[in-house]
C-alpha cells in the first residue's frame, strides 16, 4: 500500500503494522452508492484501483460532479465528515469496479492522534482536494459555459476523436442544466467543432476544440 500511498511509509513499524490489522480489503461491484446525503460516516476508505463519482443533487433536482476518488487517493467528504462527526452532504457511486482498503472510524481517530504521519497523510490528501474543490466553485460560479464544455469534450475524448455520453450527463459533469449543454453543443455543432449524434459527441477539430477552451 505504500507504493499507491507513498506518505504511509513514514509510519512508525507499530503504526503501520496497526494499520495493516485495522484495514480491511473491500471489493465494491461497480455501480454501488457507497453513502449517500444524509448517512453517517463509519469508514476511511483507500483506493487502490477503480474510481468514485462523488456529487451533490440540489433541491431542484440540479446534480453536478464535485470530483473523483482514483487510485491512490481518498474522499475528501469522508475524512470531513469524520473529523466533525457530520453527516455526509453528498453521494457516491462506484463508476468502476472498486478495490480499496476500509478503515473503520474507531481506527482511523486512533492513528489521526497517535500518529504525525498518518496526519499528515490525512491532512495532505484533503489539502490536494481542497484545492480543486476551490477551482469547480470558481468554474461554476464564474466560468463560461462555453469554455467550460470545449475544455471537458476536448479532455474527454476518446481514442476514435470522441465521447459517448448523454446531454444530461455532461450537464452534471459541468453543474449546469441540460437545456444549457444541448443549446450550447447545437452552436458548436453550427460552427463545425462537434458532430453530434444519439449518446455520441464527435470531435473532428480538437485543436480548434482546444483554442476556444483557452479563451479569456
Amino acid at each position: 500500500m505504500p507504493g499507491l500511498f507513498p506518505a504511509l511509509a513514514r509510519l512508525e513499524p507499530d503504526q503501520a503494522a496497526y494499520l495493516g490489522t485495522a484495514g480491511r480489503r473491500v471489493e465494491v461491484p461497480r455501480g454501488t452508492v457507497l453513502f449517500r446525503a444524509g448517512d453517517r460516516c463509519h469508514t476511511f476508505l483507500m483506493v487502490l484501483d477503480g474510481a468514485v463519482r462523488v456529487q451533490m443533487t440540489s433541491e431542484t433536482g440540479r446534480e453536478i460532479v464535485l470530483y473523483r476518488v482514483a487510485r491512490g487517493e481518498t474522499c475528501i467528504v469522508t475524512t470531513a465528515c469524520l473529523l466533525t462527526d457530520a453527516p455526509y452532504g453528498a453521494e457516491a457511486v462506484a463508476e468502476t469496479d472498486i478495490d480499496a482498503v476500509a478503515l473503520a472510524a474507531g481506527p482511523f481517530h486512533e492513528l489521526v492522534a497517535r500518529s504525525a504521519a498518518f496526519r499528515d497523510f490525512v491532512f495532505a490528501s484533503f489539502g490536494t482536494r481542497l484545492t480543486g474543490m476551490m477551482m469547480l466553485i470558481e468554474e461554476v460560479a464564474f466560468g463560461r459555459i462555453d469554455l467550460r464544455l470545449a475544455r471537458f469534450l476536448a479532455d474527454r475524448r476518446d481514442a476514435a476523436g470522441g465521447l459517448d455520453i448523454t446531454h444530461q450527463a455532461l450537464a452534471v459533469e459541468l453543474g449546469t442544466a441540460r437545456e444549457v449543454v444541448s443549446r450550447q453543443l447545437k452552436e458548436f455543432e453550427r460552427r463545425g467543432l462537434v458532430a453530434l449524434s444519439r449518446g455520441r459527441i464527435q470531435v473532428p477539430d480538437p485543436a480548434a476544440l482546444l483554442a476556444l477552451a483557452e479563451e479569456r
